[in-house]
């Protein structure tokens, strides 16, 4: 057998290798498994670590780490191409690499031609949520839909961070338990994003109750409110940079590529830009630029800017006011005193 494992679900790939690691009697693993450094691979190592007989095992297990990211076109590359062909049957070879594989080399293209690759990409959406559910279940808890939801949104889809914060989740609520919302916010770090994600829906929305609700809420958690402009004229041009590339029909994972960003980031981010016009979506972002740049030379205070944005976004008109205040004046009938 011969494999390629990658991608970016690096808990994903060690639960594969452990359980190909798994095949082989515990004790006799240190005899029949061989990690080799694929940076600095030689042909003859792999040689000789792959032929060599299982001992007491029907099959040796071979792990080689990083070498189609590091191994350059020469002369050891094509060693190690033309002996893949030789592996015995009784050995099991897996290439373990991550996110980032050179596709076009002569290894990668061998591995794809004899159907041996394997990807591991971020888990998205649906297929999230049913992982969750089922780890979940594997931890001898429920996960309430919505708190598998808000879990996402606080830690992103990155699989070992998820996995650890499900497993202290668990425990809190120990055998038999049921996660919630509750929970999730009790016990969970929100890394800042999912909060602004939920001001902003508020602000697409026109929702302005929930939206002072949700700032002053951030306030009070001890964000900056220069930071949550930033963090808010960010998301804004994330959305401007949704909206034109799915104008152009391109799928959310070839956005999330382009631009850089998570998948999961996009989605959120086209569901709240659908709820603009194109010639709303650039004046909010041209009124959020004139605002930071009044809050940083001393027109507006950060805090007034923000409650000030609340106050013309949610207007049905959809105006905005483009009066200078005077300098470190609380702008509008939203100031906190």
């Amino acid at each position: 057998m011969i494999a390629l494992f990658f991608g970016a679900d690096e808990l994903a790939i060690a639960e594969a290798i452990a359980a190909e690691k798994a095949s082989i009697p515990s004790d006799l693993a240190d005899l029949n498994i061989a990690v080799l450094d694929g940076r600095r691979l030689k042909a003859n190592a792999l040689a000789g670590a792959c032929d060599a007989l299982p001992f007491l095992s029907d099959r040796r297990l071979v792990l080689v780490e990083g070498a189609l990211k590091h191994l350059k076109a020469g002369p050891e590359r094509d060693a190690i191409r033309a002996y893949l062909p030789r592996v015995p049957e009784t050995t099991a070879l897996i290439f373990v690499e991550g996110a980032e594989v050179d596709r076009r080399s002569a290894l990668f293209n061998f591995l794809k031609q004899i159907k041996a690759i394997r990807e591991f990409p971020p888990r998205e959406g649906a297929e999230l949520q049913r992982w969750l559910q089922q780890r979940a279940r594997l931890l001898a808890t429920q996960l309430q839909p919505e708190a598998g939801e808000l879990l996402v949104e606080f830690v992103g889809n990155e699989s070992r961070a998820l996995a650890n914060e499900l497993a202290k989740l668990a425990m809190y609520v120990g055998p038999g338990g049921s996660i919630g919302t509750q929970e999730v916010r009790l016990l969970v770090p929100d890394n800042g994003e999912s909060s602004v994600f939920e001001f902003v829906d508020a602000l697409a929305a026109r929702r302005m109750a929930p939206a002072l609700q949700l700032l002053h809420g951030l306030f009070d958690d001890g964000a900056a409110a220069t930071y949550l402009l930033f963090m808010v004229g960010r998301q804004v041009r994330i959305m401007l940079g949704v909206a034109e590339l799915a104008a152009a029909r391109m799928q959310p994972e070839a956005i999330a590529a382009e631009l850089g960003q998570k998948p999961f980031v996009v989605r959120k981010a086209l569901s709240q830009a659908g709820r603009f016009d194109r010639a709303a979506l650039l004046r909010l972002h041209d009124r959020l630029v004139e605002l930071d740049h009044w809050s940083k030379t001393g027109r507006i205070e950060p805090e007034a800017a923000l409650e000030l944005l609340i106050g013309e976004t949610c207007d049905q008109q959809g105006s905005f006011n483009t009066t200078t205040p005077r300098a470190g004046t609380r702008v509008g009938p939203f100031a906190r005193s």
